[in-house]
């Protein structure tokens, strides 16, 4: 399986893809002064033995080091479902301060009512960064800004950097089309506006998904142009129009389970990728909400 792949340009933006939860980390540099970002990097964790390690996020400190760049920031598209944020660790390790989209706390209020943690702060300043829609970001000397991508979740963003696009769970790749919307604060709606919002962007943009579930059993791949997304996404083409696939979302996402690792991630990374804290035996402990969410795949589990 090929896990990484580079896209040379202004960004340039190394691919690598976690096999383990099909999500792709990205770093995005600047050719002409080394300086990067680092985005959506994963945290390993093992749900059978509850172990956690540094694996992935290693392998991209492996090749800061090896290009010889410098690591100017770590981005957030969204509190993710289905990983670990390994944001604080790469934190830790480069000084980088971390950002996200600022309707991140949106989030944090959702959650931490389905946690019962009434004394959690949803506000945000488990980041560095709040990141309003039009904000400047700028890697090395190329310049980007922030566009808001509501509809997997409220606080989802689209990285526009140089010619490229990081728009994580709103697009998949054209052959496995676009992104749930049943989430919590998720919105079929505004999930349909926020790809008019990127398909609106020059037909050469190189775009970058955050996830491939490898259709047919091929290899995995993240990178497509607005054109590729616009003619031939299975979700978008034929004259698709914002009825029918509000219509066509809605439906599909009710037969979908929730990923295996929603409630874990989640109270991981509305803290900004933060382990809970160690209680008085030196571990530390997930909660774990019984019957708060619709989803369950009876009949998958008895397979």
């Amino acid at each position: 399986m090929r896990i990484f792949r580079h896209s040379p340009g202004v960004p340039d933006v190394a691919g690598f893809y976690d096999p383990r939860t099909s999500s792709v980390q990205y770093i995005v540099s600047d050719p002409a002064t080394r300086r990067c970002a680092i985005l959506d990097p994963v945290l390993d964790f093992d749900e059978k033995s509850g172990a956690t390690a540094t694996h992935q996020a290693d392998g991209l400190l492996d090749y800061v080091a090896q290009e010889g760049l410098i690591v100017d920031w770590i981005l957030e598209t969204h509190p993710h479902a289905d990983h670990f944020s390994a944001a604080q660790y790469l934190k830790e390790k480069t000084g980088a301060p971390t950002a996200i989209g600022a309707y991140v706390t949106q989030v944090q209020a959702l959650w931490k009512e389905i946690y019962n943690w009434p004394d959690f702060p949803a506000d945000g300043h488990q980041w560095d960064y709040l990141l309003a829609e039009g904000d400047p970001l700028r890697i090395g000397e190329v310049e980007g800004r922030v566009m808001f991508s509501p509809g997997h979740t409220p606080a989802s963003v689209t990285y526009v950097i140089g010619d490229a696009a990081f728009v994580h769970d709103t697009l998949f790749q054209p052959d496995g089309g676009t992104a749930r919307a049943d989430f919590p604060g998720g919105d079929a709606h505004k999930l349909w506006d926020s790809i008019q919002a990127i398909l609106s962007l020059p037909d050469d943009t190189r775009l970058f998904t955050g996830h491939d579930y490898i259709p047919g059993g091929r290899e995995p791949e993240w990178e497509s142009t607005v054109r590729q997304q616009r003619e031939t996404n299975i979700h978008l083409c034929n004259g698709q129009t914002a009825e029918g696939y509000v219509s066509m979302r809605n439906a599909r996402d009710a037969g979908l389970p929730m990923p295996k690792l929603l409630l874990q991630s989640l109270q991981i990374n509305i803290r900004g990728g933060a382990l809970p804290e160690p209680e008085d035996n030196g571990r530390r402990y997930l909660k774990i909400p019984l019957d708060a969410l619709p989803g369950a795949a009876w009949d998958e589990a008895r397979s």
